[in-house]
């Protein structure tokens, strides 16, 4: 399968503690195409993004081992994922996370609960926003 197959899917990497509302938005964005790997914590989370290096990456906020924003933090500063998509769930509320998503990097932030078809919005609207994936991304960077 080539990177220009418009017939592949969009990969998301989504990792989330809350097991029942992981479920629930795999199954959805499942639905509307998107090829779904659920991660249950933020280590297996960045583990799982440097080996499927996904077209976006769903994060909630709060998880054992590494946080949300370790994650994104992380993913940011390394250059293969410029230009991947970083969208954080969280339940602490909205002040907080625009204060805080775009200092972790993230693209955009939702607060829990949220509205599944907000979320798919949503993913749609940064997916779309994505740059074009060439060869040169899938070659490991500092």
């Amino acid at each position: 399968m080539a990177d220009n197959d418009t017939s592949m899917p969009s990969r998301i990497v989504y990792a989330d503690d809350d097991l029942e509302l992981a479920g629930l938005v795999a199954d959805a964005l499942t639905e509307e195409g998107y090829e779904v790997i659920v991660a249950n914590d933020g280590e297996e989370g960045l583990e799982t993004v440097l080996v499927e290096q996904p077209d976006m990456v769903i994060l909630d906020v709060m998880m054992p081992g590494l946080t949300g924003w370790e994650v994104a933090k992380y993913l940011r500063s390394k250059t293969m994922f410029d230009g991947t998509p970083i969208l954080m769930l969280t339940g602490i509320g909205e002040r907080m996370n625009a204060m805080t998503a775009p200092l972790y990097g993230a693209d955009a932030f939702m607060d829990k609960p949220f509205e599944i078809d907000d979320l798919l919005a949503t993913v749609a609207k940064l997916l779309a926003a994505r740059p074009p994936r060439e060869e040169s991304d899938h070659e490991l960077e500092d």
